[in-house]
């Protein structure tokens, strides 16, 4: 698929996106591209991570919120900014507006994490913490706008956010030029849409490939519709691109430039995290992960060389331990089951025996003694353990099956 680098097909052209790359010259990193050699191996060919989780704010939203506000007149800056996010739209805001002398008011929902807020009020911006959704903070933000004049900077739904973006395009071409797959997880749509118009323009022959959560996938239905639809209550862990609705500006530019998008589950998404930590040292937040839980989950339907983009890296350490022991149990290397046995002095000791022999690694014991379908006699143990596979784990059960013991997984 060509693309012109000039014309009204789209109101981002690659011009934009090279004006956007000379603006933020000394303001957003060049993220650096990792290898990955255990990725790479189930692929098939190399893949490479292009790591935007380094950049300042911890995200690539640095980039477009930048591009965005410092588009704006004196008299728009002399009336200040205000943006609604619960996370990275806010910092990268936050700090733009620092860096370009701008007064910034960032909404952020009541149950925002902590860290994230912090983060948010130490770049700068004033914090107001309203509403228990997004969209609720959306509103609030937006009649905050029209009441006293501050220009609103959307996180996805602006030509100058998705030209400020699309730079990520440009260095991945820079940086890997001999790519011939991009997978990009996608939420509202402004990043994919920026590497679109880049990397079309440059190597039509590049496949893109965007991800959505299953739980929070938009555009699915609306690439099949031909116009935006919104989808009701939208879940995912992965908030960085839980979006209930496409952008409209976006959303022309991915039907015309991105060649497909696929859909992750959770568990997809928790092993990719979980994998991004372990084999890359790597702290990567849900949304990030994604484009690596879909090599995870069809390795092989992917045209190698890769790029899997990291999006972001800010992850909440509560939400982060909640995810790694889903990922691991994902990944079969931990198990939780229950074993009924007979109440006496000794009986716990026996079955913690049973346990070692197989080499399952105990993480935590806990009785119920208290259940109605438990006989007099009987007390059911719940077990979390540390395992080395699926196959370990079925070999445990067995083992337990074997030894007499009644397992309830």
């Amino acid at each position: 698929m060509s693309f012109s680098t000039s014309g009204p097909l789209h109101p981002v052209i690659l011009d934009d996106i090279r004006g956007a790359q000379k603006m933020l010259s000394g303001i957003a990193r060049t993220t650096p591209m990792e290898g990955s050699r255990h990725l790479s191996q189930l692929v098939g060919a190399p893949v490479h991570l292009k790591c935007e989780n380094l950049q300042r704010t911890g995200s690539f939203k640095l980039r477009g919120a930048y591009v965005r506000i410092a588009g704006l007149s004196p008299e728009e800056r002399a009336a200040g900014v205000v943006a609604a996010s619960a996370g990275n739209h806010a910092q990268g805001v936050a700090l733009a507006s620092s860096l370009l002398g701008v007064r910034s008011t960032v909404f952020m929902p009541m149950g925002a994490p902590l860290p994230k807020v912090a983060a948010t009020r130490e770049y700068g911006a004033e914090v107001k913490l309203h509403g228990q959704v997004i969209d609720e903070t959306l509103a609030a933000a937006q009649e905050y706008a029209h009441d006293t004049g501050a220009v609103f900077i959307h996180p996805f739904d602006h030509p100058d956010i998705i030209a400020g973006q699309g730079t990520v395009g440009l260095e991945i071409l820079e940086q890997c030029p001999e790519v011939r797959t991009i997978v990009i997880g996608v939420g509202g749509g402004g990043l994919v849409a920026g590497i679109a118009v880049a990397v079309k323009a440059l190597r039509p022959d590049v496949k893109l490939v965007g991800v959505q959560a299953e739980g929070s996938a938009a555009y699915p239905p609306s690439l099949s519709a031909g116009h935006p639809v919104s989808i009701d209550a939208p879940t995912t862990m992965a908030d960085g691109i839980k979006v209930g609705r496409p952008g409209d500006v976006p959303f022309k530019i991915i039907g015309d430039l991105v060649d497909e998008v696929r859909t992750v589950s959770e568990d997809a998404l928790s092993s990719a995290l979980l994998l991004c930590l372990e084999r890359a040292k790597l702290v990567v937040e849900p949304a990030g992960a994604s484009p690596v839980a879909a090599l995870l989950s069809e390795p092989r339907s992917f045209k190698g060389p890769v790029v899997a983009l990291l999006s972001g890296g800010n992850v909440d350490p509560l939400l982060m331990q909640r995810i790694l022991r889903h990922g691991m149990a994902a990944a079969g290397r931990y198990l939780s089951l229950r074993v009924r046995l007979t109440d006496r002095p000794g009986a716990l000791a026996a079955l913690l025996g049973s346990l070692s022999v197989v080499d399952a690694n105990v993480l935590d014991v806990s009785h119920v003694r208290t259940d109605p379908r438990l006989g007099l006699t009987e007390v059911e143990v719940e077990l979390q353990l540390e395992t080395k596979g699926p196959e370990h784990c079925e070999q445990v059960a067995t083992a337990l099956r074997e030894a007499g013991y009644t397992v309830i997984s």
